[in-house]
């Protein structure tokens, strides 16, 4: 049985997961971002193995064949995927991970492993996730509105996941963040493992 948790968080794009993830990394222990496997070229300022596994296709079509992704899509010309060896050695050491992906990234998850803890994460209006999609108002109306009807078809999935924080004030959202991790933590099942020496003591005539 694993001590840590398996997180998917996701959200429409313009509800500002990326920095409520980042933020909640920054604020607590034993809990990191899943590093995708990709095909795609490195960028200047990127590293292997922080940002991305860089690798190439057949060694990706190798792994995709072995079933050694949790979830894996292509993307445009490139093949982005999560490994499984890299997620469950990280949970049986005791640590939390989260997975950034999509609701079918996480539905093709589940399937393998149950126990996952799926967060999504909402804007406060239609009228603040419009905003935040203009950016700083150099699209046309043709791109914000696509990407306003992406926005609502990833939305529509909402009820696929455990836990909504709805992201309006940034610190209210991190603590609900926090929140969960928390809870998470302090289950029976988990303490129990990590108490093991404490609880043997506590019992003992």
């Amino acid at each position: 049985m694993h001590i840590g948790t398996l997180y998917i968080i996701a959200a429409p794009s313009g509800a500002g997961k990326s920095s409520l993830v980042s933020a909640l990394i920054e604020s607590m222990n034993d809990i990191s971002v899943s590093v995708s496997h990709t095909t795609r070229a490195m960028r200047p300022g990127e590293e292997n193995g922080v940002h991305y596994h860089f690798t190439d296709i057949p060694t990706f079509e190798k792994m995709v064949a072995e079933s050694a992704f949790l979830e894996h899509a292509r993307v445009f010309d490139n093949y982005y995927g999560t490994s499984q060896a890299g997620i469950e050695a990280e949970l049986a050491a005791g640590r939390d991970v989260i997975l950034e992906i999509d609701w079918q990234g996480a539905e093709q998850v589940r399937k393998q492993m149950a126990d996952t803890v799926g967060i999504f994460i909402l804007p406060p209006s239609r009228e603040a996730l419009r905003e935040r999609l203009q950016g700083r108002g150099q699209d046309s109306e043709e791109i914000i509105e696509r990407r306003m009807r992406d926005a609502e078809s990833e939305m529509s999935h909402y009820g696929e996941f455990d836990y909504l924080v709805i992201n309006d004030d940034f610190d209210v959202a991190l603590a609900e963040l926090v929140a969960i991790i928390k809870a998470r933590r302090l289950r029976q099942a988990a303490q129990s493992q990590r108490q093991a020496g404490l609880l043997s003591d506590l019992l003992s005539n």
